[in-house]
């Protein structure tokens, strides 16, 4: 253009650079070059007739413009390559140039293209190079550095500028918000709103989304109001992307009532309006509802997209609908979605919900990406189905592959090893968590005490719980209840002492100690749990109540028991079955019966562990024609196939009612193959009923299912032992010794005034030894005189009238009955309990002082309960 314009001007003249007399429309100036300075003459203006003859303008470069235009070089190709996407080139230019010639726009261009690539390095490269340069950090260059840093992960360094060049521009504002919300620190995100407010920012849609998104995760309900209210005024109600954050707000703070009224008020519903609800439902609880809406959504004409997709499979996982999730993973496959690694992942994790392992298995196999959620969800899908051994294989192919477990896998393999009860699948889990240095996590700890609680290495999970750097309710509530399922109730009882001295417990504390009160019969501490439920208002879980009832139960207050279980508004069908198997506890089967019949008027449908108690309640009362109509109403009207418990009801309830012949035929026509415990019942029928040829029978069949169970052992011996037999009970205990087999020692508990006293059979060494057996021996002269007389069959050894009587009395549930009279106030219930079976002459003993002394007691042995009043046992026999 220089060149075209020197040419057509007239030979011999010249254009000033700076001629303030001719004017602007006559002056002309150019950045590249200039023409000779010589004066510029008057003249006329040109006739379009005159001819000129041209000749070429020779052009002269001067210093300042040659500066001006290598200035402009640098800046043009910085410029150009960024254009291009070449990072390292736009850098090596910038350091090649002079420091003065570059523009704060450059560096901008530069800064863009770092935080387009996510290069931190580089965005730091050229932020060194603008404060070596002296180059004014402007509100734009200061904008363009926050935008770089903030994108690039760097938010620290991000806000030192921020606060800097701090500005109207509300992008700026949203900006940083939006970094700290993605790094969860929302607080932080929730000041900067505030301070943008006060500095009269004006918000606009994406600053209402980040807002609300905050307020939802720090659960701040009424503050989201506030937004809400605030956004009305400002008129931004109507907007798609606002309504969308206030429907996923109320969502997330589970007021599922108010977000469907904002979705249903919405007139222009995008996919993301869909998508909100729909996982708000799922997430809420509300699955159903879910699929419900996503039908809707279909039939609006709305298509899906994997948000969608995602969504819904989540959905069909806790709705167990496996066929619309099959649906959903044909339209995946069509809109490709099955390369996605969360489709995927979610995919597959649904299929494991629904039991549908093959299909899991199927969709692990195809994915060319599997990440640690991949594996993990297939390692859970295992648990659920009980195959701890592929769990913790594909837990090890997961570590040979390079994948390394996170908290969730490590907590899910150890949930299937306790599962499965594989303790030593589990040790070499805990042997991996160490090596991995892993053993300082909460979670993982809390997941190892379960395991091992669960898998019975109770000494284990304590060793976990001692070295834990910090604990919390999860912890304390996990050993105190495994304390509890391992029948280590004094154990469960001193650590519920230590933990309200660190903790206030919860009510999942509350049902796990209650059963450890109930497994040792102490109704002192049993009622101090109880005030501790009433003055903190846990009665009203469902899981503290049903424990409660169950503890007065076990503990012999079963009238008590009826208060508490009348008091729970919604009663759920544990709680009916506990009530039940209470009953049938304390031999009051009609009581169990009227029970059975109201759950089942009250709409609540009994389950294979209700019959259990209902039928083991007519065994324990002798109600042999209820206890088979029971028997035929499970299999004909509720449809539940009987199970090896089941039938274990039934012969114990013909044995005990002497129906032996019976009994030993139902057994052999049992459709499925009887265990030890089935012949056991029947074997106990025969002791009681003193059939000693069908007891050997039976026998053969107890000792070749269980040859190391020495109850039965012992059960035959007594059987012997009652008939005289003493040959064959010496042959007996002879084979017992050479199995190397022990019988657990008689033991009998009582609790006075919060303590428990422990009396072993023949023990003499408790303080008060000398008081009990003089009042022993008072009692038994007294029932002598009365014309009872001791029942020496039960004293099972060869020796004569006087041997055996003393034997008798050295029982331990007389011991801790004599102790209760000397020691509890006159008119106090005697409450006692033993590890083992009531031997009758104690059961006579018991029935005597009932009378005699006018003590009520109550014996709590390790079949049921017996009531003594009056001289009459609840039992009626039937023990």
């Amino acid at each position: 253009m220089m060149i075209l314009m020197a040419t057509i001007l007239p030979s011999k003249l010249s254009l000033p650079l700076n001629n303030k007399k001719s004017g602007g429309k006559h002056s002309f100036q150019s950045k590249y070059v200039f023409f000779s300075n010589k004066p510029y003459p008057k003249f006329a203006p040109l006739s379009p007739n005159l001819h000129f003859s041209y000749d070429t303008v020779s052009v002269i470069t001067s210093p300042a413009q040659s500066k001006d235009n290598k200035i402009t070089d640098w800046n043009t190709k910085i410029n150009e390559v960024c254009e291009m996407g070449n990072i390292d080139k736009a850098i090596e230019l910038l350091y090649m140039s002079p420091k003065t010639e570059i523009e704060s726009r450059t560096c901008c261009s530069i800064l863009q293209l770092s935080a387009e690539l996510k290069s931190l390095q580089d965005g730091k490269k050229v932020h060194s190079f603008i404060c070596s340069s002296g180059i004014s950090i402007d509100s734009v260059l200061g904008s363009k550095l926050v935008f770089m840093y903030v994108t690039c992960g760097d938010l620290r360094e991000g806000r030192l500028i921020f606060d800097k060049i701090r500005n109207e521009k509300v992008f700026l504002w949203n900006l940083m918000m939006n970094g700290y919300t993605k790094i969860g620190d929302f607080k932080e995100s929730v000041s900067l709103f505030r301070q943008m407010l006060d500095l009269g920012v004006e918000v606009n849609s994406h600053t209402v989304s980040c807002i609300l998104k905050c307020f939802a995760a720090l659960g701040s309900a009424k503050e989201g109001k506030w937004v809400h209210g605030f956004l009305l005024k400002l008129g931004l109600g109507s907007y798609n992307a606002v309504v969308n954050s206030l429907i996923a707000f109320y969502l997330k703070i589970r007021r599922v009532d108010v977000a469907r009224k904002l979705f249903d008020e919405l007139s222009d519903r995008d996919v993301i309006s869909w998508n909100s609800m729909i996982s708000g439902y799922v997430a809420n609880g509300f699955s159903e509802k879910g699929v419900e809406l996503f039908k809707k959504m279909l039939y609006s004409g709305v298509d899906m997209d994997l948000a969608t997709m995602v969504s819904i499979l989540q959905a069909c996982a806790n709705c167990g609908d496996v066929s619309l999730g099959r649906a959903v993973h044909g339209s995946g496959v069509k809109a490709c979605a099955h390369w996605k690694t969360t489709f995927c992942n979610t995919l597959l994790d649904m299929y494991a919900k629904c039991g549908v392992l093959d299909g899991a298995i199927r969709v692990f196999d195809l994915m060319s990406v599997r990440t640690v959620v991949t594996w993990t969800s297939l390692i859970a899908a295992y648990a659920r189905e009980g195959l701890s051994d592929e769990a913790i294989r594909l837990f090890h192919e997961m570590d040979r592959e390079g994948v390394s477990p996170d908290i969730f896998t490590i907590t899910t393999v150890l949930h299937a090893c306790a599962c499965n009860g594989s303790l030593e699948n589990g040790k070499d889990v805990h042997n991996y968590i160490r090596e991995n240095d892993m053993q300082s996590n909460i979670f993982v700890c809390n997941a190892l005490m379960d395991m091992y609680a669960k898998c019975g290495s109770m000494e284990d999970a304590k060793a976990v719980f001692l070295e834990m750097p910090v604990k919390d309710i999860i912890s304390w509530n996990t050993m105190i209840g495994g304390y509890s399922k391992n029948s280590l109730p004094n154990e469960a009882l001193s650590l519920f002492g230590d933990m309200v001295l660190e903790m206030k417990p919860d009510g999942t504390t509350l049902a796990c100690i209650l059963p450890a009160c109930a497994s040792l019969a102490s109704l002192d501490r049993g009622k101090e749990v109880h005030g501790h439920i009433l003055r903190n208002g846990f009665f009203s879980d469902q899981q503290v109540a049903n424990a409660l009832v169950d503890m007065y139960v076990k503990c012999g207050v079963p009238v008590l028991a009826r208060l508490l279980f009348d008091m729970i508004p919604t009663k759920d069908l544990i709680t009916w079955t506990v009530m039940i198997a209470g009953y049938g506890m304390h031999g009051f089967g009609n009581n169990a019966i009227t029970t059975f019949n109201e759950m089942r008027q009250a709409g609540v449908e009994p389950d294979e562990v209700s019959f259990i108690s209902i039928l083991y309640a007519c065994s324990h009362s002798g109600l042999l024609d209820e206890g088979w109509r029971f028997f035929n109403i499970m299999q004909d009207e509720c449809n539940v196939k009987p199970k090896l418990e089941h039938y274990a009801c039934i012969v114990d309830l013909l044995a005990r009612s002497g129906k032996l012949a019976m009994a030993y035929k139902f057994i052999k026509s049992m459709p499925i193959e009887p265990d030890a415990t089935i012949w056991g019942a029947l074997l106990s029928g025969c002791r009681i009923h003193h059939d000693v040829k069908l007891a050997e029978k039976v026998a053969e069949h107890v000792f070749e299912l269980e040859p190391e169970n020495t109850g039965y052992y012992v059960l035959l011996a007594n059987t012997y032992a009652e008939a005289e037999k003493w040959e064959e009970v010496k042959k007996l205990r002879q084979k017992i010794g050479r199995r190397g087999l022990k019988k657990n020692p008689g033991c009998s508990w009582i609790e006075v005034k919060s303590k428990v006293h422990i009396f072993l059979a023949g023990n003499s060494s408790h303080p008060q030894a000398k008081k009990i057996e003089v009042l022993l021996k008072r009692l038994r002269s007294k029932m002598k005189e009365e014309g009872y007389f001791p029942k020496t069959r039960y004293a099972l050894i060869n020796a004569d009238s006087l041997q055996k009587e003393t034997a008798l009395c050295g029982h331990s549930e007389k011991l801790a009955m004599a102790f209760g009279i000397l020691n509890l106030p006159p008119g106090r219930t005697i409450r006692v309990s033993k590890n083992l079976r009531v031997c009758g002459d104690c059961h006579e003993m018991a029935k005597f002082i009932s009378k005699t002394l006018g003590r009520e007691i109550v014996l709590r042995d390790s079949n049921r309960f017996h009531h003594f009043k009056d001289g009459v046992c609840c039992c009626r026999g039937f023990w």
